[in-house]
């Protein structure tokens, strides 16, 4: 028995792919800036009112870079602003401090809207 494939439109889905390689960094930069300035609100929103360290949320900002095809975030507390060392005491505590996690919590509320944006993203560079 001989079975026979046949494919058309080969040419097009490569283009389309191809165009999606090509605007897949510069957008999801877009994306995980959004989620980057997205954990930083919920971090510093959730640090608030703290007494000990009332400068503490200020600190807290975040750096996005791209490499090759890749795309990240750094987000925490600047441990040069006022209060920024503070940053992994507050957040992990310690034998004298109870923890007061904020950072983490802001990465966990964030992780689905995240996945969603990425999801749509690729259905946006592949529909074009």
């Amino acid at each position: 028995m001989k079975v026979t494939v046949t494919s058309s439109g080969l040419n097009e889905l490569a283009a389309t792919l191809e165009s999606a390689a090509d605007d897949a960094v510069d957008e999801g930069r877009k994306v995980v800036s959004k989620g980057a300035l997205n954990i930083k609100k919920d971090a510093r929103r959730f640090a608030s009112g703290i007494a000990h360290a009332p400068a503490y949320p200020y600190s807290i900002g975040y750096d996005t870079k791209a490499s090759g095809t890749t795309v990240s975030a750094e987000i925490g507390p600047d441990k040069d602003k006022r209060q920024g060392a503070l940053g992994n005491i507050l957040e992990y505590g310690t034998v004298n401090n109870a923890p007061f996690a904020h950072l983490g919590p802001a990465l966990d509320a964030e992780g689905p809207r995240f996945v969603a944006a990425l999801e749509k993203l690729a259905v946006d560079l592949l529909e074009g």
